[in-house]
Formats: C-alpha cells, sequence, structure tokens
C-alpha cells in the first residue's frame, strides 16, 4: 500500500536527567519503549534527536558565577573591563554577567542597538528614524537613550534590559557605565580590555578590536575553556551555549559528544535492527515574525551528529516541474513523469533550475531546527525526538 505521510516529527518522553546518567541506555530505552508504547515502526534513516541540554546535564559540565568571575580577572585584568555586545536574555547572558561584574571593579557595558545579534528589541526602527539617530554611527549615553526613547520594555518578557542588566553589575559591587553603539572600537575610548561577548560575529569583532590597539580581547568562547578550582568547561565554545542552572550556577554547553551519537547508534541498530542517525541539538535556527528574534543563541545548531547527516538536501522542486517540464500534463500521468525525475536526479543538484526554492542549508540545521520546535523549552519533557520520513520522497 503506497504510504501517505511525508516526514513525521515526534517528541520522546524520558526520565529526568540527573548528573551521571547514562544517556545511551536512556535515550536508545526510551525511542524503543515509545514506538513499542504507541505502535509505530522504527525504520532505516529515521533521527534521533537529543537536545543539548540534557547531555550537558548528565555530563555535570556546570559552572559557577565565583568560577566565572576569577577566569575573568585573570584574563582582563580585574579593573575597568568593556563589556560589548551581549544578547539581552535572563536566562542566557544575565548570570554570565553576574560572573563577569565579580571579576571587574567597574564594567563599560556597550549595546547593540536597535537590537541585539539575535533579535532583541532596544528601540524600534521607526523610532530611529523619527529621532533622526544613525545607528551606525551615533553612540548613545543611557542618559541619552532615555532621552531620546524613554523605557521600551522587551515585548515578551516585560524586562527593561537596560536598567536591568545596569543593576546587576551594581549588585555585584561593580560600577556601572552603560552606552549603545554598533562600531566596536567605541569601547575603546573607555578601556582597552575588552570582553566581546556576541556569538556569531566574534571573530569579527575581535579582529577590529585588536586591529584597533585593544590590550586585551577576550571573548565569551575564551572563558571557562578549562576546569576553575574543578569546574566544568568547554574547551571549544567557552561560555558561549550556555544558559542558567541556578542563581549561581550556569550550565555549560556540553563537551565532545561525538563518541555519544556514536554510541546511540551502534546500540540502536543491535536493538532494532535499523541504521539510524543521530545528532545532539541547541537552537534552532529561524527567526520569529513578531518579535523578530533569532532563535540561535547557541555558538551552533549541532555539536554533534553521525555521518549520515552530513550536507545539504539535494530535492528538486515540484511545483517547478510541473509548471515547466511537465506543464502540458495532470493528474496520474503528471505524477508518475515527476516521479521518474526524481528517480534519476543527479546526485548534486546546485545550480540546476528545477532545485531552485529548496531550502539551501545544512542538513543538522534543518533538522535541529525542527526538534527545537518539537521539543520546546519548557515543560514538555520531550529532550529527545524522533524524526522518520525525512530523506523520503514522492517516490518512497
Amino acid at each position: 500500500m503506497e504510504r501517505k505521510t511525508g516526514t513525521i516529527s515526534r517528541g520522546i518522553r524520558c526520565p529526568i536527567i540527573r548528573e551521571g546518567d547514562n544517556m545511551v541506555d536512556i535515550v536508545v530505552d526510551s525511542v524503543l519503549d515509545a514506538a513499542s508504547a504507541e505502535g509505530f515502526e522504527l525504520r532505516d534513516r529515521d533521527v534521533v534527536a537529543v537536545t543539548e541540554s540534557v547531555v550537558a546535564r548528565a555530563q555535570g559540565n556546570y559552572a559557577s558565577v565565583d568560577a566565572i568571575a576569577k577566569d575573568v580577572k585573570a584574563k582582563l585584568g580585574g579593573e575597568t573591563i568593556g563589556v560589548i555586545f551581549p544578547i539581552l536574555s535572563r536566562n542566557r547572558f544575565a548570570i554570565c554577567l553576574r560572573g563577569i561584574a565579580k571579576g571587574a571593579k567597574k564594567i563599560v557595558l556597550m549595546l547593540n542597538y536597535p537590537s541585539d545579534e539575535v533579535g532583541n528589541a532596544l528601540v524600534s526602527l521607526d523610532q530611529l528614524d523619527e529621532a533622526g539617530i544613525n545607528p551606525y554611527s551615533d553612540v548613545l549615553t543611557e542618559a541619552k537613550y532615555r532621552e531620546l526613547f524613554g523605557e521600551n520594555p522587551h515585548p515578551f518578557t516585560g524586562v527593561d534590559y537596560i536598567k536591568y542588566y545596569g543593576d546587576l553589575i551594581r549588585s555585584c559591587g561593580a560600577e556601572a557605565e552603560i552606552i549603545l553603539a554598533n562600531d566596536p572600537r567605541v569601547i575603546l575610548k573607555y578601556t582597552d580590555s575588552v570582553l566581546n561577548c556576541d556569538i556569531h560575529s566574534r571573530a569579527r569583532t575581535k579582529r577590529i578590536l585588536k586591529a584597533a590597539g585593544a590590550k586585551r580581547v577576550v571573548g565569551l568562547d575564551d572563558l571557562m575553556t578549562e576546569s576553575i578550582d574543578g569546574s566544568g568547561y568547554n574547551e571549544k565554545y567557552g561560555l558561549l551555549g550556555s544558559n542558567k542552572s541556578t542563581e549561581d550556577m550556569i550550565k555549560l554547553f556540553p563537551q565532545d559528544c561525538f563518541d555519544l551519537v556514536k554510541d546511540i547508534q551502534k546500540q540502536l541498530l543491535e536493538r532494532s535492527g535499523k541504521h539510524m542517525e543521530v545528532m545532539v541539538y541547541g537552537d534552532g535556527a529561524f527567526k520569529d515574525p513578531v518579535g523578530k528574534i533569532w532563535e540561535l543563541a547557541d555558538p551552533i545548531v549541532s555539536p554533534a551528529y553521525t555521518d549520515g547527516l552530513e550536507g545539504t538536501p539535494n530535492e528538486l522542486k515540484l511545483k517547478y516541474l510541473a509548471d515547466n517540464d511537465f506543464a502540458d500534463l495532470k493528474g496520474e500521468e503528471l505524477k508518475k513523469a515527476i516521479e521518474g525525475a526524481i528517480r534519476k536526479k543527479d546526485s548534486d543538484l546546485v545550480g540546476n533550475m528545477a532545485s531552485q526554492g529548496t531550502t539551501p542549508r545544512r542538513l543538522t540545521d534543518l533538522i535541529g531546527s525542527l526538534c527545537d520546535l518539537t521539543s520546546g523549552s519548557g515543560d514538555k519533557g520531550t529532550p529527545i525526538v524522533l524524526v522518520q520520513g525525512y530523506f523520503d520522497n514522492l517516490t518512497d
């Protein structure tokens, strides 16, 4: 019988993960138990995805704000530090800022505007236009910002992040000065010791600051890259990808987990007879059309995945074939012609007009985004996601 469904994404419930838990056994048991309980069949090339949060939790990859403070002081001197381009987030950055502030006497906090790197707005473009402000060149003090724009709480959280971050810095014993600018070199008028907190543009920011004469330039990816007094750490990403655990602890991005995905894949094959792909995923890479927030606050969507998830989709656009190559056909004849074209398609469709409009993104970014939307970030209790049929096409 012909299949009537394509891609299916299922959130898989599992036990609450604690430090030291065997993630391989938990993931495999949870997927197999779900298939048995819900009556669905596992197939070759299904994708089993595990959120980075539970992987890091099982690894015990945590650090305290005091450990962050110690690292900041050692790498940036402990006096006046310029902290530039952080995202506006209580979960992602505020807990890091607590540790940063404890490692300095003064923080000059320089925020992007009109919005941060991932789209959280401090002011709208319309407000800038009305005030005659050019965000590419104009530098605003906190007082000037208030004079021009007043209070602009975040539309979803209701937080005034300028006030929130300033109060947080001062509560940790450091002096706080806040400015708004988009040229990283502006911070050098205040201090030559700079912590750049941007995520995806961090390499460029470091390059610009060093070329402009900064004495010390450290990124979030350079902090907590090794254990401080027994803490967790991440050699590659440092504080990037971390988020709040408690008021004084952060959970870091998981350490190297390629062995984990390989071991899960191996055990799934042994116990189910199916060769599945496995990945660890973080934030999906998509943008909210209302709040304009780009979701990707992690340094990468997937820090580890099996070999079958390498690459990009290689798909034909069905509506292109229907409207062009087979415009004179319809019904079953059209369906068979399109199926024939799919079966004969080249292994690399780059540049082929029949593939225009298909999504030119990496498989891990696409599937990771699907998984992030499926699992959510709240109380669904499904940190494992099973994606079926992703690699199917009309001929399957």
